[in-house]
């Protein structure tokens, strides 16, 4: 009988690396614009937030008849503050108040400077100011 030799299949360490090369060529071109629009999208998520919590505010202030005053904060929005009686609450779907997409508390000012409050997000940085991703994010 004839020895038959098999053929081995696979790849060569060459042709891997070829792959891998290729891989990274690609990934050095499409992760920049990923990343642009992650960060874009966080901005998106601070405004809905913003909106959302603005909303809280609103009908807290239909059922209580005043906002919640700056020592309350939005904590008011999930838990009752001593001494208001009407508070017909959570106000809010989940029992924390969400942080901005940057991991930052948001920022809530009675009486606001702006309208009856402020409220707004820091942006990336956590300063005032800025442009991008730093720019500040607020319900006015």
């Amino acid at each position: 009988m004839f020895a038959r030799k098999r053929r081995q299949r696979g790849f060569t360490l060459i042709e891997l690396l070829v792959v891998l090369v290729i891989l990274g060529l690609l990934m050095s071109i499409v992760g920049p614009r990923v990343m642009k629009y992650v960060s874009s999208s966080r901005g998106d998520t601070a405004r809905i937030q913003v909106e959302e919590l603005a909303s809280a505010l609103d009908m807290y202030y239909l059922e209580v008849g005043r906002y919640p005053s700056q020592e309350q904060g939005l904590e008011a929005l999930i838990e009752a503050p001593p001494g208001v009686e009407s508070w017909a609450g959570p106000y809010l779907r989940k029992s924390t108040i969400p942080d901005d997409p940057w991991g930052n508390a948001y920022n809530y000012r009675f009486p606001g400077q702006h309208g009856p409050f402020d409220l707004y997000s820091l942006g990336a940085d956590g300063q005032p100011g800025g442009e991008g991703e730093n720019a500040d994010i607020e319900s006015w």
